[in-house]
């Protein structure tokens, strides 16, 4: 098991179901994506960078790609709590598939080395 499923073991349905998606989502788009826990909540690692973190909590998950997709995408994000690394969401109003693809997306784009 990865410390991803080691954590996702410890939620409830639905948090653990939309949490899978979030994930399934990042290892589809990214494949070459290394599973992390950082500041205690699983995440992702793409060419040594940090890429992306989620997590659950008691009203709200989250999920943290840091402040440059959130910056690129804040029209988008509007319906959203957000912070400068930060994007809540409910279960009874998650992140479409259209924007975590998006999200995910800047994710890469803001981890890619300008010169590469």
């Amino acid at each position: 098991m990865s410390v991803i499923d080691d954590y996702l073991a410890t939620l409830d349905n639905p948090q653990k179901t939309e949490l899978t998606r979030i994930r399934s989502f990042v290892m589809r788009l990214v494949p070459d994506a290394q599973d992390v826990l950082t500041y205690g909540m699983p995440g992702f690692k793409n060419r040594g960078k940090y890429l992306i973190s989620f997590a659950g909590f008691k009203d709200h998950l989250s999920v943290f790609p840091g402040s440059g997709p959130i910056e690129e995408l804040k029209d988008e994000l509007k319906a959203y709590t957000t912070s400068k690394g930060t994007i809540q969401f409910t279960l009874d109003h998650p992140l479409s598939d259209e924007l975590l693809t998006k999200i995910i997306a800047a994710c890469v784009v803001h981890n890619t080395p300008k010169d590469a």
